[in-house]
């Protein structure tokens, strides 16, 4: 029997695939597993029964992932989940950008029950003309699953695509249109491109990649779209760059005090994954991710600890170890279960930083106690025993 505590509230379309032996408890004490997507576990007392942390989204900056790694807490996110219903906001953001959308519905809201709106319209129409995006340049920063998609659907729409991508994963480019041009420099990018677009990760060498120094190499009159993370970008200097005209539009799905209300700035609620069907794949896939964790061991797209596959659980009982990732953790995990008559059937170790995964298959013997046995041995931080 495991048990698992939803933080926020998850879409029943992944907790109905919790089968029966699964149930869902109010207390983190209790749990085997947590799901979240906004919460914060900043602060929080993480209870030895934890084994996994899933989020629900791609973004992890809620979760403490070295302490959780520390405590042998695998901590899973769910990339490209939602990456579908974030390309199509960016789609949106481009075209609102382009076009005073915004503008003209408030006037015609502004101006609601006079007789002659229609003619009035008509002349004021002209105020919130704009350009179209056939035929313009677009760089995408970041190439993951939804830099890909935003790259292949602004193909699709006429436009004239770059992509900058130095770590693009061998999916990421089996997706990539063949037609989109894959640059090696930021510099291309900001000096050939009408609209700008970010999707990577907040790390030290991305926090406020987007400041004066890169508006400086961008032609006049860009504009920008951030849908990845606040932190990409310097707002400070943004907003001095976007009152010489130089960026001519901000559009980002990350409200902050000092972007909300400003000119030439749509700032949208954070709505890039809010749409009924990323929340659905999000949940199936973290609960995917929890059940193949717990049942067999296995972990796949952990942000804490690597990815290591052995498949389904068979007849042979399963010990699972993670450890800090030094040397001869191996040679003794196997000479302890050699000392007690254990032959094993099956055996992998993956490695990620400081922190590494050893799953083993025994088929002779009697695993019995070993979880504990393993858990004294220095470097290890949690022991499982699957039956």
């Amino acid at each position: 029997m495991y048990q698992y505590q939803c933080l926020n509230v998850i879409s029943e379309a992944g907790l109905c695939l919790f089968p029966e032996k699964y149930q869902k408890t109010e207390e983190m004490a209790e749990a085997d597993a947590v799901l979240l997507r906004s919460a914060s576990l900043h602060g929080m007392q993480f209870p030895e029964k934890l084994k996994a942390v899933a989020r629900a989204g791609a973004g992890v900056n809620n979760i403490p992932l070295e302490e959780c790694a520390e405590q042998g807490i695998v901590v899973f996110n769910t990339p490209g989940a939602n990456a579908n219903g974030v390309k199509e906001l960016v789609i949106a953001g481009m075209l609102l950008a382009s076009r005073d959308i915004i503008g003209g519905i408030e006037w015609v809201k502004a101006h609601a029950g006079e007789e002659n709106i229609a003619k009035a319209a008509e002349k004021q129409k002209k105020a919130f003309a704009g350009q179209e995006i056939e035929g313009k340049k677009l760089g995408v920063i970041g190439l993951g699953a939804i830099g890909v998609l935003v790259a292949n659907a602004a193909l699709h729409l006429g436009m004239e695509v770059y992509g900058y991508d130095p770590y693009m994963s061998v999916d990421s480019a089996w997706n990539l249109s063949r037609h989109i041009q894959h640059v090696t420099s930021l510099e291309t990018i900001y000096r050939e491109c009408d609209y700008i677009t970010l999707h990577v990760p907040v790390l030290e060498d991305t926090k406020g990649m987007i400041g004066r120094e890169a508006a400086e190499q961008m032609k006049d009159g860009v504009i920008l779209l951030n849908f990845a993370r606040d932190l990409l970008v310097n707002e400070e200097e943004l907003l001095e760059e976007l009152k010489t005209g130089r960026i001519r539009k901000y559009v980002t799905d990350f409200p902050t005090d000092r972007l909300a209300g400003k000119d030439q700035v749509i700032v949208i609620p954070h709505l890039g994954a809010s749409t009924e069907e990323s929340e659905e794949n999000c949940a199936c896939m973290a609960v995917r991710q929890i059940r193949d964790y717990l049942e067999n061991g296995n972990i796949a797209n952990s942000v804490n600890y690597p990815n290591c596959d052995m498949g389904k659980k068979g007849s042979h009982p399963r010990l699972t170890v993670l450890h800090h990732n030094v040397p001869n953790m191996i040679g003794q995990f196997t000479s302890l279960l050699a000392e007690r008559g254990m032959n094993i059937a099956d055996l992998t170790n993956k490695s990620r930083g400081k922190y590494a995964y050893t799953m083993i298959d025994i088929e002779d013997g009697n695993p019995s106690g070993m979880e504990d046995v393993l858990s004294r041995l220095d470097h290890v931080l949690k022991v499982r025993l699957i039956l």
